[in-house]
């Protein structure tokens, strides 16, 4: 006998076709899973075995061959149990096989027989749909397949429901749609006293999903800026929502079937790995920067992260995309995060403070401050310091403006950039930090005097092409928030004041 049951392997995010094979045939007992599996694929022999012993059946006394087809490409997860006790059970004619054959099975067994959830489900659900196939998937992750347009699902709680399913004595359900998640309580812009100008920097930063240097003594409210930055930032659109969502699927971050309807914001510790940052590890999983995919990225303590580390941000700041290499295959993440990052301006943190300098001072602050790659630098369009708040200001101003009155002005720069790209013939981007080539000068034109402002400074700075265009899409954006169709002078004016130079480093 042979029967054959649709599943899956994931590449990154790209999802590729699996031909499971069983072939039971006369010889020696024996139960063996080839086509270059995993432990953990190996290994669903016996929770397939002790699966089918609970519902009382029990496994012929034959030679079983369960291939996975193509053999050559690496099969890797729990994932597959289902589709192999699937495929026995049509072998065994227990269940039809030309039922199951319309489906894309995948689960994790247990020893009892139920199906536990598996990372993958919506783009599984999303490769099914586009090959007018069913899926069968575990019951709790059916609301999450259900995002992706499917139809035809089967979310069962464990392998007899679907045996009784095609064998026609009992009926699963079909899943009932997630109630979209409660936008969480984000921290409010106006519990930040005093930092305007670092207020302002962040308003700009979220407008046109700019990346952000803050340097500034402990206690400055770096992490407190950065903390409020997603309570300024609009909500994901369905497109980004989707993109954002798969990710978090095949990393197992979807939780109680609900997309991702807020942009994510990711702030891993400064003693973080590569891999754990930029993805990798024995099955190339998405990191932090990928999680971060259409959020935040907040890196606090930015010259304790180990250097290797941070030189490795500088491809997926540029592309939006990070390509992990393994012997075997390449696997693809998107990455097209926001950074923004903190640091103090030298190891004690007190540079410039009358009385507290150390001795080394400003010596500190060059060797501290080196430990950021100029290349990386060049990546970060604000640049800002961060000065010490007074206790009259901590005692007396007035708290400022909320954020949900900065997000209006924010929302509408995004609008007149998305009106922007429609009419240049860009619709796909999203800010004007994604503005490149032949865009970006369509969308910034100078006129004599800015344009001198911007060539003088960059030829005494002796500032790269990168970090001169970085600038024209910084006061594009600044242009935006001031609804000014044109790029003038005082636009270039503030985008240039966020650029710091090599003169006021150790200041």
């Amino acid at each position: 006998m042979l029967s054959r049951i649709n599943t899956i392997a994931f590449n990154g995010l790209e999802t590729l076709d699996v031909d499971l094979q069983v072939q039971i045939t006369s010889g020696m007992p024996v139960f063996s899973i080839v086509g270059l599996p995993d432990k953990a694929v190996a290994e669903s022999r016996e929770r397939v075995r002790a699966a089918l012993n609970s519902l009382g059946l029990s496994l012929p006394a034959k030679r079983i061959i369960i291939n996975l087809a193509p053999a050559d490409l690496v099969k890797e997860g729990s994932h597959y149990d289902l589709a192999v006790a699937l495929g026995i059970l049509s072998c065994m004619e227990v269940i039809p096989l030309e039922e199951t054959n319309r489906y894309i099975a995948l689960g994790e067994l247990s020893l009892d027989g139920s199906i536990f959830p598996v990372n993958g489900i919506l783009p599984a659900a999303i490769h099914a749909n586009r090959r007018k196939l069913g899926l069968i998937c575990p019951a709790t992750q059916g609301a999450e397949a259900l995002w992706s347009g499917l139809k035809e699902i089967l979310a069962a709680e464990n392998l007899l429901a679907v045996i009784n399913h095609f064998k026609g004595t009992q009926l699963i359900p079909t899943p009932t749609p997630a109630a979209p998640g409660k936008p969480g309580r984000h921290l409010d812009m106006k519990d930040v006293k005093g930092q305007e100008s670092a207020k302002r920097a962040l308003e700009i930063a979220a407008a046109g999903g700019h990346n952000m240097l803050m340097i500034g003594p402990p206690g400055s409210g770096k992490s407190m800026l950065a903390a409020r930055l997603p309570g300024i930032l609009p909500p994901l659109s369905p497109e980004e929502a989707l993109e954002t969502s798969i990710i978090h699927s095949v990393a197992g971050a979807l939780k109680n079937g609900c997309i991702c309807t807020e942009r994510p914001y990711r702030a891993p510790h400064h003693n973080a790995s590569t891999p754990a940052l930029i993805g990798g590890g024995r099955k190339a999983v998405p990191g932090d920067i990928s999680l971060a995919h259409n959020g935040v990225l907040f890196l606090d303590e930015l010259p304790e992260f180990s250097r290797a580390t941070l030189e490795a941000l500088r491809q997926p700041l540029e592309d939006g995309i990070i390509t992990i290499s393994r012997v075997n295959a390449h696997t693809t993440y998107p990455a097209k995060f926001q950074l923004i990052a903190a640091m103090n301006p030298c190891r004690c943190g007190n540079l410039g403070i009358p009385g507290h300098e150390c001795p080394r001072a400003p010596l500190c602050a060059l060797d501290y401050q080196s430990k950021i790659s100029g290349p990386l630098l060049d990546r970060i369009d604000l640049q800002i310091e961060v000065h010490a708040v007074s206790p009259w200001e901590l005692a007396g101003v007035k708290p400022g403006e909320s954020s949900a009155e900065i997000l209006k002005r924010v929302t509408n720069a995004r609008l007149i950039q998305k009106e922007r790209f429609k009419r240049l013939g860009a619709p796909k981007l999203h800010t004007n930090a994604e503005l490149k080539g032949e865009l970006l000068e369509t969308a910034v034109k100078l006129d004599s005097d800015s344009e001198r402002l911007l060539i003088d400074f960059a030829a005494k700075n002796n500032l790269s092409a990168r970090a001169y265009h970085r600038i024209l899409r910084l006061a594009r954006t600044i242009a935006d928030l001031q609804n000014s169709e044109n790029v003038l002078k005082r636009h270039i004016a503030e985008a240039l004041s966020y650029r710091r130079t090599n003169a006021n480093r150790t200041k």
